[in-house]
């Protein structure tokens, strides 16, 4: 299992950055790789330690779905966000206020399974992170 960290910085704050991360009419309008869309009534955020977070993501090509299912372990606003998926990969979300009206969003997966790993994976994943960056830079 692999371990990955990404790490991004927005002009904005650690809250608004945290809400982002969770609430539907936000995720619904950059989660998922380019070539998706997440349709609000996809996405389920139980925001609590123990509560559910799913997205279903759909393939803008061909209709076909993907389900993202994950239960909340820590949910501290602004600062940090954890879920873990079944099978055990874990996602840690840490808000760093920088203290100039930018936020250093990190993103850190451990138990990360072998197909997520791989190069073209990362790739989509990353696209995901361009739309979120790209997103938040709209609303300022």
């Amino acid at each position: 299992m692999a371990e990955l960290t990404y790490r991004r910085i927005h002009r904005a704050s650690p809250e608004l950055l945290f809400d982002c991360m969770t609430t539907p009419e936000h995720l619904t309008r950059f989660w998922g790789p380019a070539g998706t869309t997440t349709p609000t009534d996809g996405i389920v955020v139980d925001l609590r330690p123990g509560g559910a977070f799913e997205t279903t993501m759909v393939n803008d090509a061909d209709g076909s779905r993907y389900t993202m299912r994950a239960v909340y372990v820590e949910v501290r606003r602004p600062d940090r966000l954890v879920w873990t998926e079944p099978g055990g990969m874990t996602t840690t979300l840490t808000f760093t206020d920088l203290g100039d009206g930018r936020t250093e969003l990190t993103t850190h997966q451990v138990d990360v399974p072998p197909r997520y790993a791989t190069p073209p994976a990362q790739a989509g994943f990353l696209t995901s992170l361009d739309r979120f960056g790209a997103y938040v830079a709209n609303l300022g």
